[in-house]
Formats: C-alpha cells, structure tokens, sequence
C-alpha cells in the first residue's frame, strides 16, 4: 500500500484529539531550495542537497514530529522542460505526487526574478483545483529587506494572474533558519486530522541503500562542478557488516558504483592519480557514518552504462 494512502493509528495516538497528520510536498524550478528546506524543517540531513539543478531523483520524505501534528514532506524533483527520457521521468515523479499531497509548496528563490520556469510550474498548480497552494521565498538571507519586499509582491501577482488564490505567501531562509518552525505552523492546519502515520524516532522512509547512494552521488557532484550535471547515478551493490568483528568495533562494507555515460567521462570523476575518486569516498563515507551511526569502509568503482538518460533499460537498472 502507498504510505500517502496509509492511515493506521501508531501506537500513543489517542482517540479524540484533534491531532493532524499528512503530506506537503514542496515543488519549484530545479535548485529553488527544496531539498535544504526539507532537511531544516526535519532538523536532520534527509534530502541531498547540491548547489548545481537537478540534484533530487528520488522522493524523499522527511518527517516533521509534533505535539499536535505529524507533517511528512515529500521532495520531488524540479519541474522542468525536459530534454531526455530521465526528464520526462522525472516531470511524471512530479505531478504523480502533486495529486496525492495535501498541501503544495510553491518555492520560488528571493534572489531571482520570476522567469518563464516558475510561470510554467504555476500554470500546472493553478490546474490542481482542491489542493491548498503555499508560496515559499526561499534563500531570504541573499537579499535585502527591499528585493524581498518586491519579490513577496511579484508572487502575490503571479497567484492573481493565474486566478489562483495562495493560502499563505511565506519568506524563509533555510540557512539560517529563519521563519521555518513559522513555515511548520502554517502547514499544519492545513493538513487533515488523523493520527501519527509514522513511529515517533522515524525521520524518512526511504531505505538506507538510497540514501547512502544519494550522499555517494552528492559528494561525487560536489567535485566535478560544470562538466557532469546529470550523468552522474551511483548504486549500492551490498552494505553488509564485517565478518569477525569485534562487537565494539563493527565495520560495515559498502560496495557501491558510480556510473557515467561516457568513457571520457571517467577521467574526470576519478581526477588525476585518483585524487578527486578518493575525495569523493572520503567525503562521502563521514557522511554515511554520521547516517548510519557506525564505521564504514566504502569501496566505489567508476563504471560507464552508454547514455543511460536516453535508455529505458538502464534507467529501470539505475532505479529511475
């Protein structure tokens, strides 16, 4: 059964109260904020986050527990004009989970003039009648109080042009923490009653094996700047704990796989000597033993599946 659809009572929810409980996913142009945004209302690092487009493939959920709510945000990927078979996946991601949220965020970054991308995505929002609509500037800490102020208008037009009512307009920074508990509070009401969907301590749903893979992809993206925005896919073969361990001093092995579409391309991940490779796995590896909460030794190898954005085979192989 699909979790948005799940609606069995947890244990310590009792009957009666007016307790809330649903989904709010946060959508926008690649690279509005979406994923900081989602691991600063979580206060935990669920979602990557990347300062290049096209960084969330999969749809990460983090969970927001509360006295009076349980508020799980699902991040979907941007929604953009797409240029390959993974776009056209990607787009589907997208509005599969707009039509089974309960509340949409809007992100729209106050250091940049609304463009033809955020129109787009408007338009298609402004299609989805029953869903309440919030409207989030992000990335408020890159501005002054003057661009913020033309900004926060410039977004209430949008919502008047396109006969759409927001149900807030909110400006947060996700950096600096600014306005995000405020952000929490306005989401909540706007979520049905119900009882907790998720056990208290959880965070996200999503398996370990992806988030390890998605901090792999992550560190690797961080090093290769402009040349490899997209081509970039990692999968972990096996995560299992080493044999003969002491059970003070457990190791866990992760053997996992960096896929490029091109020869050429390899060069440029592994770095001369293999100096940008091991960066890659000694970045990466902190990250995942902060995740996992015990020593790792990663083992990744740099591989090549031909022009896997464009072949159905290979996205299915990649997880797409």
């Amino acid at each position: 059964m699909n979790a948005m659809s799940a609606r069995t009572p947890s244990a310590g929810t009792s009957a009666g109260t007016a307790h809330r409980s649903g989904f709010a996913c946060f959508v926008g142009r690649p690279n509005a904020g979406k994923s900081t945004l989602t691991n600063a209302l979580v206060g935990q690092k669920v979602a990557i986050t990347s300062n290049r487009p096209q960084t969330t493939r999969h749809t990460v959920r983090g969970i927001v527990h509360r006295p009076d709510a349980q508020l799980v945000l699902v991040d979907t990927p941007g929604l953009h004009k797409p240029r390959t078979l993974l776009g056209e996946r990607l787009n589907d991601v997208v509005r599969t989970t707009w039509a089974e949220v309960d509340v949409i965020g809007f992100c729209l970054p106050a250091d940049q003039k609304l463009g033809p991308g955020d129109t787009y995505i408007a338009r298609e929002l402004a299609a989805i009648k029953k869903t309440p609509k919030v409207a989030i500037v992000t990335k408020t800490d890159l501005v002054d109080s003057q661009q913020l102020a033309r900004q926060l208008m410039a977004v209430d037009r949008l919502g008047r042009d396109l006969d759409m009512e927001w149900a807030e307009i909110v400006p947060v920074s996700a950096v600096g923490g600014d306005q995000v508990a405020l952000l929490a509070d306005l989401l909540v009401p706007l979520l049905p009653e119900g009882p907790q969907l998720y056990a208290e301590g959880d965070l996200t749903d999503e398996p370990e094996q992806v988030m390890v893979a998605e901090l792999i992809r992550e560190a690797a993206l961080e090093g290769v700047r402009d040349e490899l925005p997209h081509s970039i896919a990692v999968v972990v073969e096996e995560m299992i704990p080493r044999e003969g361990r002491p059970a003070d001093r457990p190791l866990l092995d992760v053997h996992a796989n960096i896929y490029i579409e091109r020869p050429s391309q390899k060069g440029i991940v592994i770095g001369p000597k293999g100096a940008r490779l091991k960066e890659v796995g000694t970045r990466s590896r902190h990250q995942i033993e902060a995740l996992l909460g015990t020593p790792v030794f990663l083992d990744l190898h740099v591989k090549v599946a031909k022009d896997w954005q464009r072949d159905p085979k290979q996205l299915r192989k990649l997880g797409f």
